[in-house]
């Protein structure tokens, strides 16, 4: 290990460690959560210590926890008494042999296997002028000396708790097939024949910052003239809680002068590329999940194998071309319009080489689309 996290409890009686801080989750499967949490029993004073892993929907800071409401909804949680040993035998993983190395006899090992249907860590953007942790999901390992495990009754102070948080993430297939392709064909009032519309991606999936390669293709049989060709990148963050309700919000529009004269065809490929330091000011905008005020980016395609639905926010992103056609005429705008095509996309983080193992992957979730973006309704999440 080339780095240890730790975090000590306020009184000093228990300290936690960890390894690593990313978890991959391979779709199929997802890594462990191993760790050692060292116990001075002198402090404890009878009590027992805990440890839990939680996956939690965070929709409000917790600053405005001053009347007893809570804005974190437990999406997941587990808990395990690490001391007094329980008896329970299982097996050391090589991470916790070497935590054990360094914090001795005192070290308490603890593992968790995440379920395959939680999703990433996400944050939602706040916007310039908002304080306070972010709205999302977040992953938390805590630490308490407590008499029982989860008594409501029982008041758990501060001082005798100490956490770290943790990401579950997901990297890109190895693999990379050929993009989607789609085609639409529209007829105008006033005229017999269509404008025939075809748009295909390069490939099924791109990396974060890399240029997205969108390849249009016009057959115009009408007398209309196709006067612009906008080509935009919509994410769209599905938030499943008490309700499923999507948010689409454009990350990247560009708008290109080609023009397709009446009786003509046309093909063109056009690149665009998303960026969050682009939309730094879209409150609302998710991002992938971060540890403290590291940099991040936009928040990748969730990747699912659909067997169960996941709560939490989800993310998937689709390319759309509109053609913009003239109106002209005497009948104005109720002879023109826009011919509309949309096509799904993959936006994610390459593996880095050699940190992680291969793992299938499926096909990203589907989700259902909303054209406007909306703020999520707190009243809603109570």
């Amino acid at each position: 290990m080339s780095k240890v996290f730790k975090k000590t409890s306020g009184n000093g009686h228990i300290t936690l460690y960890l390894g690593k801080r990313d978890f991959v989750d391979h779709v199929g499967s997802v890594e462990a959560v191993d760790g050692v949490i060292k116990v001075d029993p002198a402090g404890l004073e009878g009590r027992k210590v805990f440890v839990y892993l939680a996956c939690a929907f965070r929709y409000g800071s917790d600053d405005l926890d001053v009347i007893g409401l809570s804005f974190r909804r437990d999406i997941w949680i587990k808990r395990v008494q690490v001391y007094p040993p329980t008896g329970e035998s299982t097996a050391k993983t090589p991470m916790q042999e070497s935590l054990l190395k360094k914090v001795g006899e005192q070290g308490c090992p603890f593992s968790f296997q995440l379920p395959t249907d939680l999703p990433c860590s996400v944050s939602l953007q706040p916007g310039p002028n908002d304080a306070g942790k972010a709205c999302g999901v977040d992953f938390e390992v805590k630490g308490y000396i407590a008499n029982e495990a989860n008594n409501a009754d029982e008041v758990v102070e501060k001082k005798d708790t100490c956490r770290l948080m943790v990401r579950k993430i997901q990297f890109a297939p190895a693999s990379n097939k050929a993009g989607p392709k789609a085609d639409i064909s529209k007829q105008f009032m006033m005229t017999d024949k269509p404008i025939h519309l075809e748009a295909s991606l390069e490939k099924e999936i791109y990396y974060h910052g890399d240029p997205i390669t969108v390849t249009v293709k016009v057959n115009n049989e009408t007398t209309k003239v196709v006067k612009k060709i906008k080509v935009s990148v919509e994410q769209l963050t599905n938030v499943v809680l008490y309700s499923s309700d999507t948010y689409a919000k454009a990350v990247c529009t560009e708008e290109f002068g080609e023009t397709v004269n009446a009786n003509s065809t046309f093909e063109k490929a056009f690149q665009i590329t998303p960026m969050l330091a682009s939309n730094k000011e879209k409150r609302g905008l998710a991002v992938d999940g971060r540890l403290k005020d590291e940099d991040t980016n936009l928040a990748s395609t969730t990747l699912s194998q659909g067997e169960k639905e996941m709560q939490g926010i989800i993310i998937s992103y689709k390319v759309k071309i509109n053609l913009m056609v003239s109106s002209g005429g005497l009948l104005g705008g109720l002879t023109g319009g826009d011919v509309t095509l949309e096509l799904p996309l993959t936006l994610m983080s390459p593996k880095p080489a050699g940190e992680y193992s291969d793992s299938g992957m499926q096909l990203p979730l589907k989700c259902f689309l909303n054209e406007t973006f909306h703020l999520i309704k707190i009243n809603s999440i109570n």
